[in-house]
């Protein structure tokens, strides 16, 4: 890899990034040194380093709680190219808002 340094452009919620730039301060890092790490995972692993995880709509949380029940969270799978793999028939649900937003 070439030493040559790119600039990366990301629009987040301010309160997201103070929140992680304290985080990441306590922890001896500024947010640059953070994302290069960040990065370097996705490349060591061919992934995303962790695995995203689908909490449940407000909607679903108001209808479980209001008859007694909690729903489970579910956890979603990657291929080695760090794409998502959802099952349509098993969750068709999170596939339609995968698909269509």
């Amino acid at each position: 890899m070439t030493n040559v340094k790119a600039n990366v452009n990301v629009k987040i919620d301010a309160d997201i990034k103070e929140l992680a730039a304290k985080l990441l301060g306590r922890m001896g890092l500024d947010q640059t040194t953070a994302i290069d790490l960040f990065f370097r995972q996705i490349i060591a692993e061919q992934r995303l380093p962790f695995q995203p995880i689908v909490n449940s709509t407000l909607e679903e949380q108001i209808v479980a709680a209001a008859i007694g029940n909690t729903p489970d969270k579910i956890e979603l799978k990657t291929d080695k190219d760090g794409n998502i793999l959802i099952d349509k028939k098993l969750h068709p649900e999170v596939y339609d808002w995968a698909v269509n937003g």
